[in-house]
């Protein structure tokens, strides 16, 4: 599976492990005062969560943040985070489901380089004859220096710029493939996200990989259960999924389960609920994959199904960020998030740092997550 990609990662490395969780809450018209009125739905999750502990207004926030950066510093709210107006449309149209970039997912090798992990099909990648494998040795001819692949992502988009590369912008990748290295320059375009891909490894077992909930992800979702092979069990992995909408979520819910009560939440105290619709697949054995990168609305997923009794949780605990946050434009246009409220799971349980969604069975270290889920879902058959 890839790893971080330069598509779903929308904030710059300079920012890396302190990003808040981003479009975590609400983007509803008047839910709050001052409230940029985004999505008539609510919405939730997240794509990268600020490091447990860490407090907001740090020296990670962006220094053309301006308003939302002082009042984010002021907040000591733990999850709150402030966007520049540039920074905040490229995470709307990462939530939308589109992102610039050249259409590379990377993914870290045990001795430590970088190499490509997937390339979007009609990418400008894909154009400039980039194949999976392949290694990436420098970004605009400079090295990544053993970096994290957070950094390549960002200096791929070029999100780590002054001012964010747009489309038609350029990036120069030294690359090596069965020992021969070449530079190549490619474009950067606006791409359609890919948040679900599914691969059948194993006879028997269709695995599943929601890897967002951004706008369009349930459908996708959908879709992919409807072509499974008759008799197959289906292994939906949401491990490393940072979250998105809490909508998208809750009608991710609706592929497997017909109808009933998804998750509560609030937003300033009001109480609102989110339920899955009718006529999901409540017949074909299922079993959900979880880790540490499993956050918000994929954890308010993971635990419904879980607390319905729809599906067996596999993996290790989840992230543990059950906030809900709200954007509030500034008036000069920066972006705060600041928390208004909770969600709950089904059961009545809340989820946060101390209390993650748990999995019905633990995956220690060295054990094969997939192999240990496949064994469930040969019982659940």
């Amino acid at each position: 599976m890839s790893g971080p990609t330069d598509r779903l990662t929308p904030r710059s490395v300079r920012r890396g492990a302190a990003l808040a969780c981003v479009f975590a809450g609400v983007l509803m018209s008047g839910a709050a005062t001052g409230s940029w009125v985004e999505d008539p739905e609510p919405g939730g999750g997240g794509w990268a969560g600020r490091a447990p502990g860490e407090a907001a207004g740090d020296d990670s926030a962006p220094r053309d943040a301006g308003d939302a950066a002082r009042l984010v510093s002021r907040s000591g709210d733990r999850w709150a985070a402030a966007y520049s107006p540039q920074e905040y449309e490229r995470l709307r149209l990462s939530l939308e489901g589109e992102y610039v970039g050249t259409g590379i997912a990377v993914s870290r090798t045990p001795d430590g380089r970088i190499v490509v992990g997937e390339v979007h099909a009609g990418s400008p990648a894909e154009e400039a004859g980039i194949l999976p494998g392949d290694e990436i040795l420098t970004i605009d001819g400079a090295g990544l220096d053993g970096g994290a692949v957070t950094d390549a992502v960002g200096r791929l988009r070029g999100s780590d710029l002054p001012t964010a590369a747009g489309p038609g912008s350029t990036v120069l990748l030294g690359l090596a493939r069965a020992g021969e290295r070449w530079e190549t320059e490619v474009a950067r375009a606006r791409l359609t996200a890919e948040t679900v891909t599914v691969t059948r490894e194993v006879p028997g077992v269709t695995r599943i990989h929601v890897s967002s909930f951004s706008r369009g992800a349930a459908d996708q979702l959908r879709e992919a259960v409807e072509r499974v092979p008759a008799g197959d069990a289906v292994l939906l992995d949401l491990r490393g999924n940072g979250g998105g909408l809490l909508t998208e979520a809750a009608r991710a819910a609706s592929v497997f389960l017909d109808g009933g009560l998804v998750a509560t939440y609030d937003v300033h105290g009001d109480q609102r609920a989110l339920h899955a619709e009718p006529g999901g697949d409540t017949g074909t054995p299922l079993v959900v994959l979880v880790d540490g990168g499993t956050m918000s609305s994929a954890e308010l997923l993971a635990a419904a199904l879980q607390d319905r009794n729809r599906a067996v949780l596999v993996g290790s605990r989840t992230f543990g960020k059950g906030t809900v946050q709200m954007p509030s434009e500034q008036p000069d246009g920066s972006v705060a998030e600041l928390t208004v409220g909770h969600y709950v799971t089904p059961s009545g349980r809340t989820v946060d740092q101390e209390r993650p969604v748990e999995p019905d069975l633990p995956v220690g270290a060295g054990e094969d997550a997939e192999a240990k889920a496949r064994t469930v879902l040969a019982g659940l058959a």
